[in-house]
């Protein structure tokens, strides 16, 4: 089996663009791979262009390990998040024509399963008028979706520092989560690289009352002496690892054991077996994963053949039941959370067990999508000029 060409598609929203690459081969059977580029869609499509006549025509989607090496190392430059996330697009479609053409679950090609059920945590739920009412509201609205977790930035706008008045202010949302979700559901604390060490310090004890599951990237990413004085610190598991594009590049976050959880993104570290070789790692180290994912529906699949095989596979974060949760329809056998124990569920389909379906994709075309986390009602993921 060779490949014989791929084709890209790319469904947009007002804060989002999520690429799909569909890879084709010569016996008929397409894979197909998902990314969500922030900001730089454009760039990830021009370097696929490049890279299906320099590495991926005539190749065999069979050998992923091979294909992945020539992509990463045979343009000689250093892979950054655009070249890596070319490789993740293709590296698991790649995946998904094996198992397709073997009949089994790409899980199944992992080593087999060690659960049957991955626990959901929900994001993109927020997207209201930012008070503690609404707030409230929301969030009771997850758990009575099944969710048994939910992840939430309640800081605003906040750059290194966070005054006194935000902070007090930050805190009241929290405690009008915590009381509309009750004490048995999980509650991780989102800081988005935002903050100094002490002031990532200062907030991580005005917020411990209300028992978070885990603080996430309390400093910019960087810097990693700066999140071992967060860690030292700090009672509260530290998560992080979403802006790291290279399985090689955690090596300093295992030497320096100042994460609890790391948080790679299939869809940026070069697709599914990077992502399962960094959680083997991470098991040496008595660490969890828990991956990134503000994909849609096909890197949420990809992201859960991961989680079925991982002693260490914490919990995985989803979107796509809140911010525009309309896009789902683009996929034929979207991942669904199961809302009688907030989890996803073991499914035997062949593949990645997903379809793209073109026509539906059409319907959402690319846009100049922004995020902008350092902008007023950002959290709203509404930029400014759509409604």
């Amino acid at each position: 089996m060779r490949i014989t060409g791929i084709s890209t598609h790319v469904v947009g929203t007002p804060w989002r663009n999520l690429t799909y690459v569909q890879v084709h081969t010569d016996e008929g059977i397409t894979g197909v791979g998902e990314t969500r580029m922030l900001g730089h869609t454009d760039a990830l499509l021009g370097y696929l262009r490049e890279a299906e006549v320099n590495h991926i025509l005539g190749s065999d989607p069979f050998a992923v390990e091979d294909l992945v090496r020539r992509m990463k190392y045979g343009d000689f430059g250093r892979a950054g998040e655009i070249v890596m996330s070319g490789i993740a697009v293709v590296e698991m479609a790649c995946w998904d024509i094996k198992g397709k053409a073997l009949g089994v679950p790409v899980w199944q090609l992992l080593g087999g399963r060690v659960t049957d059920k991955v626990k959901a945590y929900a994001n993109g739920w927020y997207t209201t008028e930012r008070t503690p009412e609404a707030y409230h509201k929301a969030a009771q609205a997850v758990v009575e979706r099944g969710y048994r977790a939910l992840k939430i930035d309640p800081f605003g706008t906040g750059h290194f520092e966070l005054d006194h008045k935000d902070t007090l202010y930050a805190v009241s949302l929290i405690e009008a989560v915590r009381d509309a979700i009750g004490p048995e559901t999980e509650l991780m604390l989102e800081m988005h690289g935002r903050f100094s060490p002490a002031t990532a310090v200062r907030l991580a004890r005005e917020l411990a009352p209300f028992d978070p599951a885990w603080l996430e990237e309390p400093v910019p990413p960087e810097n990693l002496k700066a999140l071992e004085k967060v860690a030292a610190k700090v009672d509260i598991p530290l998560a992080t690892g979403e802006r790291v594009h290279d399985r090689i590049e955690f090596r300093e976050l295992f030497e320096s054991q100042a994460v609890d959880i790391l948080q790679p993104d299939v869809g940026h570290i070069g697709g599914i077996w990077e992502t399962r070789k960094l959680a083997a790692t991470a098991e040496t180290h008595y660490m969890l994963v828990a991956p990134h994912n503000v994909g849609g529906p096909v890197l949420t699949a990809a992201s859960l053949q991961v989680g079925f095989t991982s002693p260490n596979f914490k919990i995985l974060e989803h979107f796509n039941d809140f911010a525009d949760a309309e896009i789902k329809k683009v996929v034929k056998g979207a991942p669904q959370v199961n809302p009688e124990d907030g989890c996803f569920h073991l499914s035997d389909a062949p593949g990645l067990g997903v379809e793209l379906d073109v026509d539906a994709a059409a319907e959402f075309p690319q846009q100049q999508a922004r995020f902008d986390l350092w902008a007023e009602g950002w959290e709203q993921r509404k930029p400014k000029g759509t409604k």
